[in-house]
């Protein structure tokens, strides 16, 4: 009996792509990947079911204006009133932040240009920070809308701080929804419009004060806005909140907002509204 001797053949793996992953984002509210091109196409709006991820502060600038935004007060920066210390000093955590976001704080302003109007355009990014006001912030904010008023040209505040009062200023900080309040009243007084529009989340210090203030309250879908989280409100009250509380479409529905808006279609809503009042 004879057996044919085997031969064994070598293969060679395959070649294989390796998946970043930085180029992939994990929708938070479906739970579903998205090539991260695809996601910047989409305005960062999740193509399966809509949720809105969160805007840096270049983003908008470059969603909203028509090639002209000329920023003022760049280079202000937060102070350590408290001479704050704990895992880490205030002024080690504010170099870090001006690091990681390449922002000096959490809100820019400055003149821009939305399709042929002018306009003074304030964002608040949440990613310095969470938001959260403190006294850089509330200056930079007044300051705004000043400039709107000496220009006579609306003013249009994206707000996107989920942090209160900045805990590391203190007093400092919660005198800010005073002090932001007080100058929406000019604004009033001098007949120059107020856009507001929430972004998720607009919380705290925040939406207490003058995010909630605007002559127009716009939102972006299913965002999260209110003052106290909904958790804390539940181990407070001893109760169970309704589905969806403190999202944008529960607080259209019950009249504190005017309007909720997708991020794509948000500039010509704005180019609208504009038109309407400084035609």
């Amino acid at each position: 009996m004879f057996f044919r001797k085997k031969k064994y053949i070598k293969l060679e793996p395959k070649e294989t792509r390796e998946i970043k992953k930085e180029l992939w984002q994990k929708c938070p509210e479906c739970g579903k990947l998205i090539y991260e091109g695809k996601l910047k196409e989409n305005f960062k709006i999740c193509p399966y079911c809509g949720n809105h991820f969160r805007f840096k502060t270049n983003e908008w600038l470059s969603l909203l204006i028509d090639n002209k935004f000329e920023e003022y007060d760049a280079n202000l920066i937060s102070g350590d009133p408290l001479d704050f210390k704990a895992v880490k000093s205030y002024t080690e955590k504010i170099k870090e932040e001006i690091k990681s976001t390449g922002l000096k704080e959490a809100l820019t302003y400055g003149l821009a240009k939305i399709n042929t109007f002018d306009v003074i355009l304030s964002i608040l990014d949440s990613s310095f920070i969470m938001g959260s006001m403190g006294s850089v912030v509330g200056e930079k904010f007044v300051r705004g809308c000043e400039k709107a008023i000496e220009k006579k040209i609306p003013f249009i505040s994206i707000c996107g701080g989920g942090g209160g009062a900045r805990m590391y200023e203190g007093m400092f900080s919660l005198m800010q929804m005073v002090k932001t309040s007080q100058v929406v009243g000019k604004l009033k007084e001098n007949n120059i419009l107020y856009i507001s529009i929430l972004t998720d989340p607009t919380m705290g210090g925040i939406a207490a004060s003058f995010a909630f203030l605007g002559d127009i309250i716009i939102a972006e879908p299913k965002a999260l806005i209110g003052f106290a989280g909904p958790r804390v409100i539940e181990q407070t009250i001893k109760q169970k909140l309704p589905h969806g509380f403190q999202k944008s479409e529960f607080l259209y529905k019950h009249g504190m907002i005017d309007e909720i808006i997708s991020r794509d279609k948000l500039k010509e809503k704005i180019i609208k509204i504009l038109s309407i009042f400084y035609q």
